[in-house]
C-alpha cells in the first residue's frame, strides 16, 4: 500500500495496493451498466409510476395547473428521476460519507452534513438555472419537442452529450485522485474550506438539470419556460435537485443509523478500503455517465454504427 498525506475528503491519501485492478474492474462495471441500461423500464416503469403514486394522477396527462402545483410536479418528479440515467452519478458523490465512525447520532450527524454541503452547492446553481429558464426557456434546446432524426443530433442532444459528458469526465478524474493516479484538484482549496469537494459534487448534480432529457423533467421544464416567472422556474428547478438526492440521502442515513458501526468499522480499519469505495463508486458513475451519454447516444442517433445493447435495452 503506497500511502501520502490526506488532501480532501476525496483523497485520504491511503491509496489500495491493487488500484490497478480496482480502476480496470469499475471502468468495466460502468461499461457493462451502459450495456444493459434500459432507459424505457427506469424512465417509464419506476420514474412515471413513482410519480403517477405520489401526485395521485397521471403525472404525464394531467396538465400541470399554477404555481403550487408546479412546484409539488417538480420535487415529485425530481424524486421520480432519482434512479434514471441522467442521475444515478449523484451515487458517486456518497461514499466519502460512509467513513463516519461513533455514536449512532454522531454518525447521523457525520452524514447529514456532506449532504448539507451538496445542498450548498446544488441549490445556487439549481435555483439561477430556472431563473433562466423562467426568463428565456421558451427559446431554449430543452424546450423543444422535435423528435430526433436518424443519423445527426438535435441541439436538445448536443446540449446533453456536452453537459454529461463533461460530468462523467470530471468524475473519472476525481476517481483516478482517489486512487493516486492524478493530482487531486482540491488539494489546496481544501485546506481553507475543507468542504469545497463536497459543494462541488453539488454543483455536479444541479449540472445534470441542464442536460437532462427525462420525460418528467422536460414536461416541469416547459411548463416554468411558459410561466415567464423567474421566482416559479427557481423554485420549480431547486426541488427538483433536491428531489433527486432525497433517495439517495435516506439510503445513506439508514446506513449510518442501522448498521450498528459495522460498516464504518469495517472501513475504518483499513484507510485503504473507503479510497477504494470512493475511487470505485466515482470511476463507475463516470464511465457509465460519460459513454452513456456520449458513445451509445451517437449510436442510438446512427451516427456510429454499433454499440453493443442487451436485448431489453
Amino acid at each position: 500500500m503506497t500511502t501520502t498525506v490526506a488532501t480532501s475528503s476525496f483523497v485520504n491519501g491511503h491509496f489500495p495496493r491493487r488500484r490497478g485492478l480496482i480502476l480496470v474492474l469499475s471502468s468495466i462495471a460502468g461499461f457493462l451498466l451502459t450495456v444493459v441500461w434500459s432507459a424505457q423500464f427506469v424512465d417509464s416503469t419506476i420514474g412515471d409510476s413513482v410519480a403517477n403514486t405520489l401526485l395521485g394522477h397521471d403525472a404525464k396527462e394531467t396538465p400541470i395547473q399554477g404555481i403550487a402545483a408546479g412546484i409539488a410536479f417538480a420535487f415529485v418528479s425530481g424524486i421520480a428521476g432519482t434512479f434514471t440515467a441522467c442521475n444515478i452519478a449523484a451515487f458517486g458523490a456518497v461514499a466519502p460519507m460512509l467513513g463516519a465512525s461513533g455514536s449512532r447520532w454522531s454518525k447521523l450527524a457525520a452524514t447529514l452534513k456532506p449532504v448539507g454541503w451538496l445542498a450548498v452547492g446544488m441549490i445556487p446553481v439549481s435555483a439561477l438555472y430556472g431563473v433562466l429558464v423562467g426568463i428565456v426557456g421558451t427559446r431554449m434546446p430543452q424546450f423543444a419537442t422535435a423528435a430526433n432524426q436518424p443519423g445527426t443530433l438535435s441541439s436538445r442532444s448536443i446540449q446533453s452529450l456536452i453537459v454529461f459528458g463533461v460530468i462523467g469526465l470530471v468524475m473519472v478524474y476525481l476517481g483516478l485522485a482517489a486512487l493516486g493516479y492524478v493530482r487531486d484538484p482540491f488539494r489546496k482549496i481544501a485546506k481553507r474550506f475543507p468542504n469545497a469537494p463536497m459543494v462541488f459534487m453539488g454543483v455536479l448534480i444541479a449540472g445534470f438539470l441542464i442536460g437532462r432529457p427525462f420525460g418528467l423533467f422536460r414536461q416541469m421544464f416547459r411548463d416554468a419556460a411558459e410561466s415567464h416567472n423567474p421566482l416559479y422556474g427557481a423554485a420549480a428547478f431547486t426541488l427538483q435537485s433536491v428531489g433527486n438526492i432525497v433517495i439517495m440521502a435516506l439510503l445513506f442515513l439508514a446506513l449510518a443509523y442501522f448498521t450498528g458501526g459495522r460498516l464504518q468499522r469495517w472501513l475504518s480499519a483499513k484507510p485503504s478500503r473507503i479510497a477504494a469505495v470512493t475511487a470505485a463508486a466515482l470511476i463507475i458513475a463516470g464511465v457509465f455517465t460519460f459513454m452513456y451519454w456520449d458513445i451509445r447516444m451517437l449510436a442510438r442517433r446512427e451516427i456510429i454504427p454499433w454499440y453493443p445493447t442487451a436485448p431489453w435495452a
